[in-house]
């Protein structure tokens, strides 16, 4: 049996794990695995990326595989780029001339920038941040005395921000409606962000949108907004959303909507091809729709199960409560379940700020203190917590995480946590402590 992979991403890393854990030698059933990548790096850490910029990690740190690692997992690596899969043949047709068969396929290539389709978006001195020669060009370009715009609402486009103001780069950050992230974060959140981007030195621009990157001698030296003004610059960085990248699929004559549609075992409409990670649209079978999912932790769960899938382990995905730490302006945030706007009924938003319990409540996911902003939201439903937001010290994060995906029953402290001035963090902090004793008994 030949199992091939296309992606040197974590979900086909993960994918080859899962076989070998099914068929851990190539002679057993002859259980041939072959990777496909077309990054001249291979496999590493793409949220590390951000801590590359900013210089808190090396290029080095971003490998955490070691070669005696791949040899363990004993699978054949191939440099090159697929051009046609012919799926009536089992023949993926490679650039270059040659071809491999497969009887079982993965394509798990992840998901691309979306363009910056404005004049003069082709201009030496633009750039974005989606794998590691996009972060060495960034680094390349990025020295002290420049000036920088960034475009873009999310995560990502902080992490151009802050990596080009630790390299000495000024920084204009242009957000296209009135505050940063508004789909997830809530007003005042967003208002501790720009904050402390400003208290950084970062010059914020609301409803503020390029139409034109402006350019001498081939190179960046401006943008046009649609408001008419221009702002001198040397570098124009964008992070405005990711694409899966399906063309290979639809090629094939797979079902895509907005990546690769797949059932809850990772297959495609054809048996013997499976997708994970960035490009898939997985089957929820609990919300019974399609979604895609562009965290590194599912992607790796996902190229798991269709691994054991492909090894003959019938498994479901089961998509798990969503949970994101990452760095809003230094600040470590945590996302955890359902947060932003939403459409349920019995949803309920509420925020407080600090709480003595919460700084120490000693089960905590990060034992960080000091921060200057420690805020904690709630979303409540009828009988469960359906999300949270905690941004700065993170001692009730990983106990929410549980709270949340657990979906423990609220009752008992529902209609205390709804109260106008409800000390959010001590009543979450003795609810977990009675709730795990209950739990062990003591």
């Amino acid at each position: 049996m030949r199992y091939v992979i296309i992606g040197s991403g974590v979900a086909g890393l993960a994918a080859i794990e899962a076989i070998r854990a099914m068929h851990p030698s190539p002679d057993e059933r002859g259980a041939e695995i072959i990777m496909i990548g077309d990054d001249p790096h291979g496999y590493y850490s793409r949220p590390g990326l951000a801590y590359y910029l900013t210089g808190e990690l090396h290029d080095k740190a971003l490998f955490p595989r070691t070669a005696d690692d791949y040899r363990r997992m004993n699978f054949r690596y191939v440099r090159g780029r697929v051009a046609r899969i012919k799926r009536d043949e089992r023949t993926l047709e490679m650039e270059g001339g040659t071809s491999i068969t497969y009887d079982r396929l993965l394509i798990a290539v992840g998901a691309q920038a979306v363009p910056l389709e404005v004049p003069g978006a082709n201009l030496e001195g633009v750039l974005k941040l989606d794998h590691m020669e996009d972060a060495r060009r960034i680094l390349n370009l990025a020295r002290r005395g420049r000036t920088a715009v960034v475009v873009g609402g999310g995560i990502t486009a902080l992490e151009l921000v802050e990596g080009l103001l630790a390299r000495g780069v000024k920084v204009h950050y242009l957000l296209r409606g009135d505050r940063y992230w508004s789909n997830v974060l809530d007003e005042q959140e967003s208002k501790i962000v720009e904050h402390r981007l400003q208290e950084e030195g970062v010059q914020l621009h609301h409803h503020a949108e390029v139409i034109e990157v402006l350019g001498k001698k081939d190179r960046v030296n401006g943008v046009r907004l649609l408001d008419g003004r221009t702002l001198k610059c040397n570098l124009v960085a964008y992070a405005i959303g990711i694409r899966p990248r399906v063309e290979l699929a639809k090629q094939a004559g797979l079902a895509i909507d907005r990546g690769i549609l797949i059932n809850e075992n990772m297959q495609t409409n054809d048996p013997d091809v499976y997708a994970a990670g960035d490009v898939a649209q997985v089957y929820d079978p609990i919300t019974k729709r399609s979604v895609l999912d562009s965290l590194w932790g599912p992607a790796r769960q996902q190229g798991y199960t269709a691994g054991l899938n492909m090894a003959g382990k019938k498994t479901a995905y089961i998509k798990s409560t969503p949970f994101n730490v990452t760095r809003l302006a230094g600040l470590t945030t945590t996302i955890i379940g359902t947060v932003g706007r939403g459409r349920d009924n019995d949803l309920i938003g509420i925020a407080r700020g600090d709480s003595e319990t919460w700084r120490h409540l000693p089960e905590a996911i990060v034992a960080q203190t000091g921060f200057d902003v420690n805020r904690l939201r709630l979303l409540v439903g009828e009988n469960t917590l359906l999300g949270a937001i905690v941004m700065g010290d993170q001692k009730l994060s990983l106990p929410l995480e549980k709270i949340i995906s657990g979906r423990v029953d609220i009752s008992p402290i529902r209609e205390r946590l709804l109260e106008a001035n409800a000390k959010l963090g001590d009543i979450i902090a003795d609810f977990w402590t009675k709730h795990q004793a209950v739990i062990t008994g003591n």
